[in-house]
């Protein structure tokens, strides 16, 4: 019983004060209601600072205008000149006829391009097809001049080609890394559409080295939706920052195939501008073997045990596969340590040796697998 009476004392000494404070409390919360909502205020806070770093992460800028001031002085229009003789009629073969018509008449063929100064001293880069056949090249830079052109070397093999011009003031442009472009990039084209004047078109990285597609030698293309059209093939495809990341060099020509541009990588490119610099010539790894890619129906057709790797059919005499012992029916399944997938990689892989460097070959033979070592040549240049 005391201690009930004590617990009861206890509960009515404390529960008055307690009561008031609680009245108290909701009273304050009545008349200041900013109260309760600092609390709220801070874990919203909170929140936002969150979506806003999120936001940041992920939004791109409003403008691409800085972008396009650091590279458009870089970028070039090109116009060529091919005069064409006409062909002769049969009645030319008669000697009157011929006197009373010229027999030298010539036709003008003019056609347009666009290209990327690459060096202060005048060197550029734009694409072999623009120029390729000209009797004039003509550079209209971005500040209004200009300016005739020479050709310094074409590498039909990748469709680029070096020109030069002389000017003062050129801005090269900045060259950025096409090895670190991601699908999802934001990317710009610019170039001379149709001869209307430079132009910028905006998209973003599709698709890294594709190859494959029978358009040259070598392919490793960035492939982007920005519009490439007729005029801009030489042109620059660069990033938000306006660094060089590609030449625009084709689109996939089908119906219904829009948005589907390929540029040259920016390495890939500088390569060939500073090989035919240097030597006048893009310098290349060489093996000298014809081989072509195993498939599975050949390789069941002749009955063979692997799917995978190049079949051996020819071997230049004295060339690099010569020495070391290739023979046709031979299969090549890997290069440098990495088995072989497609026919236009290993090409390419095997270009970007430089010559007299060591290129390991690992070789099956009729059920055997052994490795070679060969020294790599020196590719013999394509014609034009």
């Amino acid at each position: 019983m005391t201690l009930n009476r004590t617990v009861n004392l206890i509960i009515r000494f404390l529960g008055k004060p307690v009561l008031v404070g609680l009245c108290a409390a909701a009273l304050l919360l009545l008349v200041f209601p900013e109260i309760r909502q600092q609390d709220n205020s801070v874990e919203q806070s909170s929140i936002d600072l969150d979506n806003r770093s999120q936001a940041n992460e992920w939004a791109g800028p409003v403008s691409y205008s800085n972008a396009v001031k650091r590279a458009a002085p870089s970028v070039v229009n090109i116009y060529t000149r091919t005069i064409t003789k006409s062909s002769n009629h049969p009645l030319l073969d008669d000697p009157y006829f011929r006197r009373l018509f010229n027999n030298q008449q010539q036709r003008i063929q003019s056609s347009l391009g666009s290209g990327v100064i690459m060096q202060e001293d005048g060197f550029m880069l734009t694409n072999n097809h623009v120029i390729d056949g000209a009797d004039q090249i003509l550079v209209l830079l971005y500040d209004g001049r200009e300016a005739p052109a020479i050709v310094v070397g074409k590498d039909p093999e990748t469709d680029l080609a070096v020109l030069k011009i002389e000017a003062d003031n050129l801005q090269p442009i900045s060259v950025g890394e096409p090895a670190q472009a991601q699908i999802g990039d934001v990317v710009l084209a610019i170039g001379n559409p149709y001869g209307v004047g430079q132009t910028v078109t905006q998209g973003i990285v599709s698709a890294t080295g594709r190859n494959g597609l029978g358009l040259n030698t070598f392919e490793n293309f960035i492939q982007t939706d920005a519009d490439i059209n007729p005029g801009n093939s030489g042109g620059a495809l660069v990033d938000s920052y306006g660094n060089l990341l590609g030449i625009n060099t084709a689109i996939l020509n089908q119906a219904g195939s829009a948005g589907i541009g390929f540029a040259i990588p920016a390495d890939t490119a500088e390569k060939v501008l500073n090989d035919i610099i240097s030597y006048g010539y893009v310098v290349r790894g060489w093996l000298g073997m014809d081989a072509f890619p195993l498939s599975q129906p050949i390789a069941k057709r002749l009955n063979l045990p692997i799917y995978q790797g190049l079949l051996v059919r020819a071997i230049y005499n004295g060339s690099p596969a010569f020495l070391v012992g290739i023979q046709p029916g031979d299969i090549v399944i890997k290069i440098n340590g990495e088995p072989v997938t497609d026919r236009q990689t290993s090409i390419s892989q095997i270009a970007d040796v430089a010559p007299g460097a060591p290129i390991e070959l690992e070789i099956w033979r009729q059920g055997a697998t052994f490795a070679v070592t060969a020294v790599a040549g020196i590719r013999p240049t394509s014609p034009g």
